[in-house]
C-alpha cells in the first residue's frame, strides 16, 4: 500500500514537472522566436534615413512616428508620474487602511480594463463630447489612465519595504510626517519608484488601441498644438503597414516594430538593474 502511494506520488511529481518544463519551454519558444522574427526582418529592413524622412503613402520613413512616439509618453509621464507617486505616496503613509484598501482596489481593477475599452472612453469625451478631435492631448491623457496604476502600486510598494524604524528616528528628530517623507523615505524607495515609472513607460510605448481612437494618425511630424490635431505613432506603423499587399510597407512595419523593441528592450534591462541594486542594498 506504501509503496504504491510512494509510486503515484513519484508519477504525480514528473507529470507536474514535465507539464511545467513543457509549459516554460512553449513559452520561451514563442517568445525567442517572435524577438528573433522582428530583429532579423527589422534589421534588414531598417535604412538610417527612415529616421529623419516622415511616411508617405505605402513607405516612406519613420520620423513623424518616432517624434509622435516620443511625444505622446512625454505628455502622458509627466501627468501619469506625479499622480502615481502621490497616489502610491498617500495610501502607503497617510491614508487609514480602509480607504488603502478601497484604492488599491480601484487600481487593481483600471488596471485590469482592456486598453481598447479606454480608448473608446476617451473617443466617447475627449474626441466628440469635449471637442478635441483626433488630437496628442487625448492619446495622452488615455495612456495616463494605463500608466499610473502601474506608477502607483510600485510606489506604494517601495514606500512600503522602508524599515519603519527609518521613520521613528526621523519622527524622533522632530520631523513632521510630510518632511520625514521628503528628506529620508522616498531616497530609500527612489529605485523602485523608478522602476515603476520605467515599467509603464515601456507599456505605454506598446499601446496602440487607445491611440486609434484617440490620437488617430498624421503623417506630418508633430506640432505643439495638443487639440485638433492628429499625430503619428509607431505602434500604428506596425499595425496598419504589415497589412498592406506591398514590400515596402512590409519594410516600414518592421523597422519600426524593430525601433519599438529595442527600445522595450533596453528599458527593461534598466529595470532589471535597477532592482538588482535595489536587492543587493537591502541585502
Amino acid at each position: 500500500m506504501n509503496q504504491s502511494r510512494r509510486l503515484r506520488r513519484k508519477l504525480g511529481s514528473w507529470i507536474g514537472f514535465g507539464g511545467s518544463w513543457l509549459a516554460t519551454a512553449l513559452v520561451l519558444f514563442s517568445l525567442v522566436d517572435m524577438v528573433a522574427t522582428i530583429l532579423w526582418h527589422g534589421v534588414l529592413s531598417f535604412r538610417p534615413a527612415m529616421l529623419w524622412t516622415v511616411t508617405s503613402g505605402n513607405g516612406g520613413g519613420l520620423e513623424n512616428a518616432i517624434l509622435g512616439t516620443l511625444y505622446l509618453v512625454f505628455l502622458a509621464v509627466v501627468i501619469s508620474a506625479p499622480l502615481g507617486i502621490l497616489g502610491g505616496i498617500f495610501v502607503s503613509e497617510f491614508a487609514g487602511s480602509r480607504l488603502a484598501s478601497v484604492i488599491r482596489f480601484c487600481t487593481e481593477g483600471l488596471s485590469g480594463v482592456p486598453s481598447i475599452v479606454i480608448g473608446y472612453f476617451g473617443y466617447l469625451f475627449m474626441v466628440i463630447r469635449w471637442g478635441w478631435e483626433f488630437s496628442t492631448l487625448a492619446g495622452s491623457l488615455a495612456l495616463t489612465v494605463i500608466m499610473v496604476p502601474y506608477i502607483l502600486r510600485s510606489t506604494e510598494a517601495s514606500l512600503q519595504q522602508v524599515p519603519h524604524a527609518l521613520r521613528e528616528a526621523a519622527w524622533g528628530l522632530g520631523m513632521t510626517k510630510s518632511q520625514a517623507i521628503t528628506r529620508v523615505i522616498w531616497k530609500s524607495g527612489a529605485s523602485g519608484i523608478i522602476t515603476g515609472v520605467l515599467l509603464a513607460v515601456a507599456i505605454g510605448l506598446g499601446e496602440t488601441a487607445p491611440l486609434l481612437y484617440t490620437a488617430g494618425w498624421s503623417m506630418y511630424n508633430p506640432s505643439l498644438a495638443l487639440t485638433h490635431h492628429q499625430i503619428g505613432y509607431l505602434t500604428y506603423v506596425v499595425w496598419t503597414y504589415i497589412d498592406m499587399p506591398y514590400n515596402e510597407s512590409h519594410a516600414l512595419a518592421y523597422s519600426a516594430a524593430c525601433v519599438l523593441l529595442v527600445v522595450i528592450l533596453f528599458i527593461h534591462l534598466v529595470l532589471r538593474t535597477l532592482v538588482q541594486r535595489r536587492w543587493s542594498r537591502t541585502h
